[in-house]
């Protein structure tokens, strides 16, 4: 089915009814977001492919975006919304806080392999230009480790990580480790890495140490 296109009189664009606006919008994310799954490539989702799997015309499309790299980052604050879900959900799988925090660095890893194509865009790709602010997506990545960061004031208050630690400062250091990991195995999967679980697991545990109270270290 086509997606909702205002109508054209004499060759002016009409305002399209209420609430069409926003149903042409979600239907041009949609297909941005299947575009990039379905090609793995960033370069593929042009306007004019956009509007084609739509069923509109690109100018179409600016009217919601002002150009590809504004699509791509509401693609990217879309995928970080699921991605904060899925991080809350991991938190709340344990009281305890080290397995919860465990729970997440597994999660976080099983997102990004099982969306390949949207974690590069989301944590892997470069902007182009320099920037001074993070972008609106930038943003949102940040606040999705918010989840994490309540995790470690919980593992805090249970003693198990220095209360004098930043606990911001903490998550940026899980977070580089669980990326690495996850970059890695998405960039480099011909690599002899082994098991790959036994990796991440690896990984995640020496992460959790390394942030770890000493008496929880000698555990």
């Amino acid at each position: 089915m086509r997606a909702p296109q205002a109508a054209t009189v004499g060759g002016v664009r009409r305002r399209a009814p209420r609430g069409q606006g926003e149903l042409l919008r979600a239907a041009i994310l949609r297909a941005a977001a299947e575009l990039l799954s379905e090609t793995g490539r960033e370069e593929d989702v042009s306007i004019r492919a956009v509007a084609e799997r739509v069923g509109v015309t690109p100018p179409s499309i600016y009217l919601h975006f002002t150009d590809k790299d504004a699509l791509l980052d509401a693609v990217c604050v879309e995928a970080f919304a699921d991605f904060h879900d899925v991080m809350q959900q991991a938190g709340a799988s344990s009281d305890d806080a080290v397995p919860a925090l465990r729970a997440q660095g597994l999660a976080y890893v099983d997102f990004a392999l099982s969306r390949p194509e949207h974690y590069r865009l989301m944590f892997m790709r470069r902007p182009g230009q320099d920037l001074d602010m993070p972008t609106e997506a930038e943003v949102t990545a940040v606040a999705g480790l918010s989840s994490v960061i309540d995790t470690l004031r919980r593992a805090q208050e249970q003693g198990v990580v220095d209360a004098a630690d930043d606990p911001v400062r903490v998550a940026m250091s899980l977070w580089a480790a669980a990326h690495g990991v996850a970059a890695l195995l998405i960039a480099k999967p011909h690599f002899p890495w082994g098991d790959r679980q036994e990796l991440v697991d690896r990984v995640l545990t020496m992460s959790l140490r390394g942030v770890s109270r000493p008496v929880l270290k000698r555990a």
